[in-house]
């Protein structure tokens, strides 16, 4: 399994894009998370787990800023997400062509078709 397809893997689930979504915004304890996306602790574990282990997030101690070395606040890697982007502009690129080599085809099919 490749990068991307972890990438891809972890973006499928729903709940795994609203975390992402919110912590686009700033980075967040877990509990805010599942407050937030409606969430139960354990669930929410469970997604971060995934978004970690497949790189999309990192995990770091709150330490005097939160008050509490205990707690965990995540964030985004932009590492993953700068890879998901090349591809999917490589892939709208190839589309690109393809629609234009189709318009040429019938414009030319077109053409045709008047004399």
């Amino acid at each position: 399994m490749t990068d991307l397809d972890r990438t891809l893997a972890a973006l499928a689930e729903p709940a795994r894009r609203g975390a992402v979504d919110l912590l686009r915004k700033r980075p967040r304890r877990a509990g805010e998370l599942a407050a937030s996306l409606g969430l139960s602790a354990p669930a929410m574990s469970r997604h971060l787990r995934v978004l970690r282990t497949s790189g999309l997030v990192e995990e770091a101690h709150g330490g005097a800023a939160e008050g509490d070395a205990r707690v965990r606040v995540y964030r985004l890697r932009p590492e993953p997400f700068d890879a998901l982007g090349a591809w999917v502009a490589d892939v709208e690129r190839y589309w690109t062509l393809e629609l234009a080599a189709f318009k040429r085809h019938a414009e030319r099919a077109r053409r045709k078709k008047r004399r």
